[in-house]
């Protein structure tokens, strides 16, 4: 490979269990061109490698650019991984993945420095350099779907851990004797107030003799599991047994908003996700509400912004080509190849 530049465009791709997003991201932050293609979990590593690869240069032709044009990529992934070393520990969602070198086999398909990070992680990243959390030094992302996964932002710098597993806000143990959670434990937050657990509730009312028009809309849809959509109309018409559904989800959220800032003192708490897109400011305000009454500092405890997410879908891509530049740029000032993190948004702020 040749010398490469951090001022040159770079792939952001965010690798999900049904699809593979990926968009050709310049250095102000401009998508340039975008592709995306299913996932496909159960072919394995090394097929999905190789869809990954299509995908991005799918990304330059619709650009308008070539391979040689670009600088790095940069991957989300979900699961726990070691970003310095490009290997994804497991991905749940993906069938056959433990110990996968991803970043090497970008790398081998694509001929460009290939980085990698916990897909979440790198939503807050791209929030924060490009959307809701621009200008602020001290943020925290949580994202909410089908799981619920955060990222931290401490001192202008993407909190790693360690361990490399920062951020797993929907493990924190919200209810000690509550419904198990996907992870093993019982009554973590995403047991409590992800989309799979409000949809394990409305199910159970529903079993339970309680009227709702969830299943109605779900069939007009043509749908088998409930997505945010239909949750956001069920939520429109006033279906009580959705309301209290959302109601006690929202309730979990805001005191885990509380604790995280009651812990951390953030500026700003972002969330995003799908069912925050779908629900809108009617979701999110509530959370907001039962997360100022638990501020254990109520002095300018308004001044704590709690807002929606602004990327939607591209935040996760943006993430991860504004971390590829970052850690292009280190090693170039490094001249070794270190991994040490620059300050996030250095060359877009």
């Amino acid at each position: 490979m040749g010398a490469k530049s951090d001022r040159q465009p770079v792939i952001g791709m965010d690798l999900g269990g049904t699809k593979i997003l990926a968009g050709i991201v310049a250095e102000d932050g401009k998508i340039l061109g975008t592709a995306k293609r299913p996932t496909k979990p159960e072919s394995g590593p090394a097929a999905i490698a190789d869809r990954m690869a299509r995908v991005a240069r799918e990304a330059v032709e619709d650009a308008g650019l070539k391979m040689g044009d670009l600088a790095a990529i940069g991957t989300g992934v979900p699961g726990p991984l070691d970003p310095d070393e490009g290997v994804v520990l497991t991905a749940p969602n993906l069938a056959g993945w433990h110990d996968v070198p991803l970043a090497a086999m970008l790398t081998e398909r694509l001929a460009l420095p290939a980085f990698i990070n916990n897909d979440v992680r790198l939503g807050t990243l791209g929030e924060f350099t490009l959307g809701a959390g621009h200008g602020a030094s001290e943020m925290v992302g949580i994202f909410i779907g089908t799981g619920i996964g955060g990222g931290l932002i401490l001192d202008g710098k993407l909190r790693e851990g360690w361990r490399k597993t920062a951020g797993e806000l929907g493990h924190m143990t919200m209810l000690p004797d509550g419904p198990v959670c996907g992870c093993g434990n019982r009554g973590c937050l995403e047991a409590l107030a992800s989309r799979t657990a409000i949809e394990r509730d409305i199910a159970a009312g529903i079993k339970a003799g309680r009227t709702s028009m969830v299943p109605k809309l779900m069939e007009k849809d043509g749908r088998e599991r409930l997505t945010s959509s239909v949750l956001a109309e069920a939520l429109n018409k006033d279906d009580t047994l959705v309301c209290e559904v959302i109601t006690r989800a929202q309730h979990y959220l805001g005191l885990a908003v509380a604790s995280i800032v009651n812990l951390l003192d953030v500026e700003r708490v972002i969330l995003g996700g799908g069912v925050v897109q779908a629900l809108g400011e009617p979701f999110l305000g509530p959370i907001r509400e039962v997360a100022y009454q638990n501020f254990i500092n109520k002095r300018r405890a308004r001044d704590v912004r709690i807002l929606p997410g602004e990327l939607g879908d591209s935040a996760g891509l943006l993430g991860a080509a504004t971390y590829a530049r970052q850690r292009l740029a280190a090693q170039t000032a490094n001249g070794q190849g270190h991994t040490t993190q620059r300050m996030c948004g250095e060359h877009l702020r």
